[in-house]
């Protein structure tokens, strides 16, 4: 692992948003834009240093736009299938991807990827 390199850190949105039932359901590219907001503002506490965060989006979040400190990429099919492929194109650089989706988890594991829960990014 290189230990020189950002961490690269991938956040399954829809997994995070559908964590706390606000009422994202019903504007859902709205909450993935909240999200993508806090996570510019905030960056990921505890983690110190640089990072590159990563926000992966899927139906109708998609269209959610990129800001400074925050990438957002649309996943063209599955987000689950975009984050693995995201964490396996990452090389020696550490990873870390955020999400409570068991299945996700394992797959990301396999890779060497460390997982975080939605309370990582999102406390409340």
């Amino acid at each position: 692992m290189d230990e020189n390199a950002p961490l690269l850190v991938i956040v399954d949105a829809a997994n995070v948003v559908g964590s706390v039932p606000d009422g994202w359901w019903r504007d859902r590219r709205g909450a993935a834009e909240r999200l993508r907001d806090r996570l510019a503002a905030d960056g990921v506490p505890g983690r110190p240093g640089p990072v590159e965060i990563v926000l992966v989006v899927e139906g109708s979040a998609r269209g959610v736009e990129s800001v400074p400190d925050v990438r957002v990429e649309a996943a063209p099919g599955s987000g689950d299938d975009h984050i693995v492929a995201l964490a396996g194109r990452a090389g020696d650089r550490p990873v870390l991807v955020v999400t409570a989706d068991r299945e996700l988890r394992r797959r990301v594991g396999e890779l060497g990827a460390e997982v975080a829960g939605p309370r990582t990014v999102r406390p409340s």
